[in-house]
């Protein structure tokens, strides 16, 4: 059995996707949580997180699956993966039988898209459901969904990930059906992901913070001007922006969470690297926090 997992891990790493041990039989993470944090071996400079520890290192893998049957986990955003969870309904739910399942929904929307339900890496979840791997676009950061594309479809990528074929649970066990390379993902699934995406960092603020009308249009204002700068000009409209947002930050209007991810957003769609708009945002809004501490008046 360990043999069998070990194998498993080491496959997925040999694809350059970072695994991370699952509890045996089970699909959460095995590693400990922040509250209960010994402080030693990958966390001794600090906290580390499943998506943070997930690792190729093949020597890794061998000591973490060396003793227990820990089932395999692939966290989806390091791995370079967007995958698209095709769910069954739940079988204690009254009429299951009559309700339509994540393949079932997802054919829908691909035939409403005019487009072919796309061929690529495929799996079986221990439910009966699917996996459909993707490659993630580059220099794109997609995070997780819940239903926003159909019922019963999810999606993993940063913040994610799904169980790896060949891990056991106690309703079944997670088996390849099409081991083909993950395709890209498709245009037309990323243009509703990205646009659901910006959306939700442009306007849903937290219950707990009440932007008012005047920061909400300034985030919006900002963020046009970002994706649409010229060649050129790019990273200074997004430093000019992060740094005309961030007083809206100081004063309580907006939670920096929301500002950063709509001006990284904004930012990668006018064509900057990642790292690159994260750098000038940070740079930006703490300029601007500093110096903004107190409301000044209209």
């Amino acid at each position: 059995m360990n043999n069998h997992l070990l194998y498993a891990a080491l496959d997925a790493a040999e694809q350059g996707w970072a695994v991370l041990p699952l509890r045996p039989g089970d699909k959460r993470p095995a590693l400990h949580g922040e509250d209960v944090c010994p402080g030693i071996g990958d966390c001794a400079g600090g906290h580390r997180k499943w998506e943070e520890r997930a690792t190729i290192d093949p020597d890794r893998i061998r000591r973490a699956w060396g003793d227990l049957p820990f089932n395999v986990g692939i966290a989806t955003g390091p791995s370079g993966l967007v995958v698209v969870d095709l769910d069954m309904p739940k079988r204690k739910c009254k009429g299951s039988a009559d309700t339509p399942s994540g393949v079932t929904t997802f054919a829908a929307l691909c035939e409403r898209a005019r487009q072919a339900i796309p061929a690529t890496r495929t799996t079986r979840t221990a439910s009966g459901g699917v996996h459909l791997y993707f490659t993630a676009p580059p220099g794109v950061r997609l995070g997780n969904t819940a239903g926003r594309l159909g019922k019963r479809i999810d999606t993993r990528a940063w913040g994610g990930y799904v169980v790896a074929p060949g891990s056991l649970t106690s309703t079944g066990a997670y088996a390849i059906i099409d081991d083909t390379p993950p395709a890209p993902l498709p245009e037309w699934l990323y243009a509703l992901l990205a646009v659901r995406q910006a959306s939700r960092a442009l306007t849903a603020a937290p219950s707990s913070v009440r932007a008012s009308n005047y920061a909400t249009s300034g985030l919006n204002a900002e963020t046009a001007s970002v994706r649409t700068a010229p060649e050129g000009e790019r990273n200074a409209t997004l430093l000019r922006a992060a740094r005309a947002l961030g007083r809206f930050i100081a004063w309580g209007d907006l939670p920096r969470e929301q500002v950063e991810e709509a001006l990284q957003w904004a930012g990668q769609q006018a064509g900057l690297a990642p790292r690159s708009c994260e750098a000038t945002i940070r740079s930006g809004l703490n300029w601007s926090i500093a110096r903004n501490s107190q409301r000044r008046a209209a």
